[in-house]
């Protein structure tokens, strides 16, 4: 019997899968071993997710696992974009709210993020928690949807510029311009990178 090769293709269509069928998806299905083939054709792995209709990515390497929401216990004084924490497979949890971290707009009401605890009236079936590693933490980012594994050139990422994200300079690392983006033809889309040493800053991990 043929079995498929375990490419970045078959992972990207793994990651839909497990989506469709509400399950998490664990490491070793978002990481595969092309990694050596992307890094000799300077290429990147993304994860693509979406926030308030952008597209953003972070690098497959830092991704442990994408779950659906699940029960989230608020944390006292702690940061207002901080969710609060989860149990995670018997592991305490931290869920930052994307959308509060960058000031987006709240899902339905066109204001910035109210402080809310649970921020139940922004969850919706596509929402995922993505949990990442910062700084040899878990951390859960909460966000609109994820929809896909990715592979660029490394050439197609340019630096941040204020001019094409809704999202502070601060917490980017780059704009990647993908399937012919033209603003111009209205075409293709870009992509906005995110440094997350920056989205949880050392200050913010110790009032968890």
């Amino acid at each position: 019997m043929n079995q498929e090769k375990n490419t970045p293709e078959t992972k990207a269509r793994s990651l839909s899968t497990s989506e469709e069928g509400k399950t998490a998806v664990s490491p070793s299905e978002l990481k595969d071993s092309a990694g050596d083939a992307i890094e000799e054709n300077n290429e990147e792995q993304l994860v693509v997710f979406t926030l308030a209709g952008e597209h953003y990515g972070v690098d497959i390497a830092v991704v442990a696992s994408i779950i659906k929401p699940q029960p989230i216990t608020a944390v006292p004084r702690a940061p207002e974009f901080i969710e609060g924490i989860t149990n995670l497979r018997g592991t305490v949890l931290p869920v930052v709210d994307l959308r509060r971290r960058f000031g987006l707009p709240t899902k339905g009401t066109g204001q910035p993020s109210p402080i809310s605890p649970q921020g139940q009236e922004q969850e919706t079936d596509d929402t995922r928690i993505i949990v990442v590693e910062i700084d040899s933490m878990q951390v859960g980012l909460m966000v609109d949807t994820v929809m896909e594994v990715l592979r660029l050139p490394a050439a197609s990422i340019e630096p941040p510029s204020p001019i094409v994200s809704t999202v502070d300079s601060t917490f980017i690392t780059g704009i990647a311009k993908v399937d012919g983006y033209s603003p111009e033809h209205d075409t293709g889309r870009l992509i906005i990178l995110l440094d997350l040493d920056k989205v949880l800053l050392p200050e913010d991990q110790a009032s968890l």
